[in-house]
């Protein structure tokens, strides 16, 4: 069954080969550090409001479990590519997969863009958020004005502050699925320009709750076991279990895009 079969009935996307599939189509694969400055740029000046997500061996798992995380994954505005399980998801259907823009280090970059202008972070807790909040204020956007609330209030209370302050960079730092759902309520609630991002661990990364992999494990793509050592327990099943399954799915996506 090749890709153009495939496609007819994603319509109504139930198996969870469909929604892979559905997913790849969408990812923006950046060819080149010319195109991830261009990109950067346009980003920093959105017309409406706009979701970015980002797509990593995780997600694609948990859009198996769950079509409600699928279909908020599918409506975000723009998709990149995060890690090296989706760098070889796309060799597998012989496509280029592009530069890593993982949010870890895309986010950052994004947040210096937008300096000057307000930005809100919503996310993790305290003390991590407000150590992230600092930072963020002392190395990534010093004439910001920043807006910050945990990330465990309803949807509502996002919104309202948004409203109030009209920041126009939102970072989520709540992670999956309940970022992605938050993103796709905060679009449909807005009606400014802004720039709304699901970044995963970011806040905490920023806090210094979760320090990032040497940089040559970073290269070769092996932060995710740097982050497996200090967190084990939280992370056995998104990785011990999660990382082979994700390479099963890959592997039989890729079969039948063959045949």
């Amino acid at each position: 069954m090749g890709e153009a079969m495939l496609s007819s009935s994603f319509d109504s996307p139930a198996d969870w080969r469909q929604r892979w599939s559905l997913l790849v189509e969408k990812i923006e694969r950046v060819q080149s550090p010319v195109d991830s400055q261009a990109l950067l740029a346009s980003l920093s000046h959105p017309a409406r409001p706009l979701v970015l997500a980002f797509a990593n061996a995780h997600a694609m798992n948990s859009m198996v479990a769950s079509i409600p995380f699928f279909e908020a994954m599918r409506s975000a505005d723009l998709v990149l590519r995060d890690g090296s399980g989706m760098a070889t998801l796309f060799k597998l259907l012989r496509m280029q997969p592009g530069l890593n823009l993982n949010g870890t280090d895309f986010i950052p970059q994004l947040i210096r863009a937008f300096d000057g202008r307000r930005i809100a972070l919503f996310g993790t807790r305290d003390p991590y958020l407000a150590k992230g909040r600092l930072r963020v204020q002392q190395e990534l956007a010093p004439h910001s004005q920043l807006i910050a609330a945990d990330g465990f209030l309803d949807v509502e209370a996002y919104a309202l502050l948004a409203v109030q302050h009209q920041p126009a960079l939102i970072v989520l730092g709540m992670g999956m699925p309940r970022q992605e759902e938050v993103a796709a309520r905060l679009r449909a609630l807005l009606d400014f320009p802004c720039l709304i991002v699901c970044g995963g661990a970011i806040i905490d990364f920023l806090g210094g709750k979760t320090p990032r992999a040497p940089l040559w494990m970073q290269r070769v793509g092996l932060e995710w076991l740097f982050r497996l050592a200090l967190e084990p327990r939280r992370l056995f099943q998104r990785y011990v279990i999660g990382n082979p399954l994700f390479l099963t799915r890959a592997l039989r996506l890729a079969s039948l895009n063959r045949r």
